[in-house]
C-alpha cells in the first residue's frame, strides 16, 4: 500500500480530487487530499498565508503519515511539493508534478508563469490589495481550466473556487541537491493545457530533469476529465523502483 498526499492548484481545494480519491483507494492506496491554508475549508486568514505557512501545513500532514508518502502537486503548487521535499526528503518516496510548476533553487513560480505568454488565464486574474490574494473570473473557467470536462465542473467551480495567496508565487524556493535533489521526480504533462501550457511545462521539466515524463491529452484538469487514466499513471509511478 502506498500513501498519496494530493495538493491542489491555484484557487482550488481538496475537491479537485473527488473523482481520483475513490479510484486510488480502490487500487489499495491510502489517499490524503488537503485544503491549503486560506483555501477551501481551511479558515486561515488569507492575508496571513505565506509559502512557509503553507509548507508547514503540508509537512505536518507528511509527519502524521505512516511511512513514506508520494507527494502530488498540481499547477502552481508544484512549488509547494518541491519546498516540502527539501524539509522532509526522508519521508517522501516520490514527487509527482501534474501540469505543475517545477522551479529550480532560488527561482519563483511567477518568473516561469510570466514566460508562459500563450496561457489564457492572466487577463482574467484579479488582484485584491487588502488581502494580497487573487481570484479568477468565472468566464474563463471552461476554456482555461475545463474545456474537456462535463459542464457540471465549471458550474461547480463558480461556487467552490476561492482566493489564492499571492505572496507564495513571488517567494524564491530554497532547494538543495542533497535533500530536494535526492527525491525522485516524475512529471505528467497535459498536452492540451491552456492554463500552464505545454511550452512552459516542457521548459521546466527539461531544465529540472525528472525520472520519467508522462503525457496526457487533456486540459489542465485531468482529475475531472480523465480520472481513471490519471489514476493509472499514479499507480504506474507508485510501482516504479527507485
Amino acid at each position: 500500500m502506498k500513501t498519496f498526499i494530493l495538493i491542489h492548484g491555484s484557487w482550488h481545494s481538496a475537491w479537485n480530487w473527488h473523482k481520483v480519491v475513490p479510484l486510488l483507494e480502490q487500487t489499495g492506496n491510502k489517499v490524503i487530499a488537503i485544503d491549503l491554508p486560506g483555501m477551501g475549508r481551511d479558515k486561515t486568514a488569507i492575508e496571513t498565508v505565506t509559502l512557509q505557512t503553507t509548507i508547514d501545513k503540508v509537512c505536518s500532514v507528511i509527519d502524521q503519515a505512516e511511512g513514506k508518502v508520494i507527494l502530488v502537486g498540481h499547477s502552481k503548487n508544484g512549488i509547494v511539493i518541491s519546498q516540502a521535499a527539501e524539509y522532509r526528503s526522508h519521508k517522501i518516496e516520490k514527487l509527482v508534478y501534474l501540469a505543475a510548476y517545477l522551479v529550480p533553487n532560488g527561482k519563483t513560480q511567477r518568473e516561469y508563469s510570466l514566460q508562459d505568454t500563450e496561457g489564457v488565464l492572466k487577463p482574467f486574474v484579479d488582484f485584491h490589495e487588502a488581502t494580497h490574494s487573487t481570484t479568477l473570473r468565472a468566464e474563463i473557467f471552461k476554456e482555461g481550466l475545463y474545456h474537456d470536462c462535463t459542464d457540471d465542473i465549471p458550474e461547480m467551480a463558480k461556487y467552490i473556487l476561492s482566493n489564492e495567496p499571492f505572496i507564495s508565487g513571488i517567494t524564491g524556493l530554497q532547494l538543495s541537491a542533497e535533500k530536494y535533489g535526492a527525491v525522485p521526480r516524475y512529471y505528467i504533462e497535459c498536452t492540451e493545457d491552456k492554463a500552464v501550457t505545454p511550452f512552459i511545462q516542457r521548459k521546466m521539466y527539461e531544465e529540472t530533469t525528472c525520472r520519467k515524463v508522462y503525457r496526457m491529452a487533456t486540459s489542465h484538469s485531468p482529475f475531472f476529465s480523465k480520472p481513471a487514466e490519471l489514476v493509472a499513471v499514479f499507480n504506474e509511478i507508485a510501482g516504479e523502483s527507485v
